[in-house]
């Protein structure tokens, strides 16, 4: 999962003379740095010396040309721009500053690493104790390795996925933040936090597809080899067990391995502790993909243009109906999406570039392996 920082303020006019404390002599550098690659018909000044500047006028180049080199002139000059479109003009705002990055403190996300690595350990060497037991021997812990192996290289690469693209991109992003727990599954997940802004929808959407993507590369196979070491069993009723939900590419997995649709004829797969940290992996990954907010599906439906706020409040409504006809774990989820990554999201720098054809057929590829992987009843209790 990744988390935006808050982006400047949207465009604000002005009276048509600079505001109290304003550098005119700023101004006049600022439009010799712009007007070879913006056709400058009009400046805003703000009513303050912290509201942006207003250049309106016409693109002389593309967007995606032209931008980043206004914003590394503008920020020589202590100015972050931002790109607009507003009905037939385009519009250059100088917002005064430059973001900078606090100082990384990684021993941070080192500590949370490894408390999630003890926790997973922990978690999977219990799944492994015949009695129910806590394990208490070094061999106990070391029957914990295929699930916490499995379980952190799946959550690892899909944040690494954001990190290294986010990197590429040039935005500044955290490493990732592991959520250690003490029970459940030993981690509530990671993610990590853009500390600067994106410049535009393209790199938006790089940087949200790459997650699960890359996740999804090391989760598949994974699987594949977790059930193939998984036998399957009569499922037995009254035993108070939970049954893992079916999404189409998991029902389709285990056809494709086991000649069966499972579960059924009183019939499952008994998942090993890999092949359920596995299933797990690719349950985190279509959570990500949900539609919404500054999720990943969020960001990437953000970036292929689609910013209805109303998209935002279906998908909730969505949620809350599936909370009460399928799992009740979506009602968490909903309020998670409300109160925390929220409904709006942020625009870039550069808000007039579209994403290319390739961009755009991966996007519809993403929306795709959502539908694949989406599974209304994650988990349900066998009667």
């Amino acid at each position: 999962m990744t988390t935006s920082s808050t982006l400047l303020p949207a465009a604000s006019s002005g009276p048509a003379a600079p505001a109290p404390g304003l550098d005119e002599t700023a101004v006049r550098a600022l439009r010799s740095e712009l007007q070879d690659q913006f056709s400058i018909e009009s400046i805003t000044f703000p009513v303050n010396a912290e509201q942006p500047i207003r250049f309106g006028g016409r693109l002389l180049n593309a967007a995606e040309q032209a931008f980043p080199i206004i914003r590394g002139r503008f920020q020589r000059l202590g100015y972050t721009p931002i790109l607009r479109r507003a009905g037939d003009e385009d519009v250059v705002l100088a917002m005064p500053g430059v973001t900078t990055a606090q100082p990384a403190r990684a021993w941070i996300n080192a500590a949370l690493f490894l408390l999630t690595l003890l926790t997973t350990l922990f978690i999977g060497a219990s799944m492994e104790m015949a009695d129910g037991g806590l394990p208490s021997t070094l061999a106990a812990w070391l029957a914990g390795v295929p699930f916490s192996f499995t379980l952190l290289a799946i959550l690892g690469t899909h944040e690494l996925g954001h990190y290294f693209v986010a990197r590429w991109h040039k935005v500044d992003v955290t490493l990732p933040y592991f959520i250690p727990v003490p029970f459940g599954l030993g981690t509530f997940g990671a993610f990590i936090k853009m500390k600067s802004p994106v410049e535009n929808r393209r790199a938006l959407f790089d940087v949200a597809v790459a997650g699960p993507l890359a996740g999804l590369v090391v989760a598949l196979p994974l699987l594949v080899i977790g059930l193939l070491t998984s036998p399957v069993r009569p499922i037995i009723s009254g035993g108070g067990g939970l049954q893992e939900g079916n999404s189409l590419l998991y029902g389709l997995l285990k056809l494709l391995i086991y000649h069966q649709w499972l579960p059924g004829n009183g019939v499952d797969v008994h998942l090993s502790s890999m092949a359920f940290a596995a299933w797990f992996g690719l349950l985190v990954t279509a959570f990500n993909l949900l539609p919404v907010g500054q999720l990943d599906g969020g960001h990437i439906l953000y970036a292929l243009g689609v910013t209805s706020r109303w998209l935002g409040y279906g998908v909730l409504a969505v949620l809350l109906v599936l909370g009460a006809l399928a799992w009740s774990g979506w009602y968490v989820w909903a309020a998670l999406i409300y109160f925390v990554t929220g409904l709006e999201h942020p625009a870039p720098l550069d808000e007039i570039t579209r994403l290319d054809p390739p961009r755009r057929w991966l996007g519809a590829i993403a929306i795709v392996i959502f539908i694949l992987l989406f599974a209304p009843i994650p988990l349900a209790s066998i009667p």
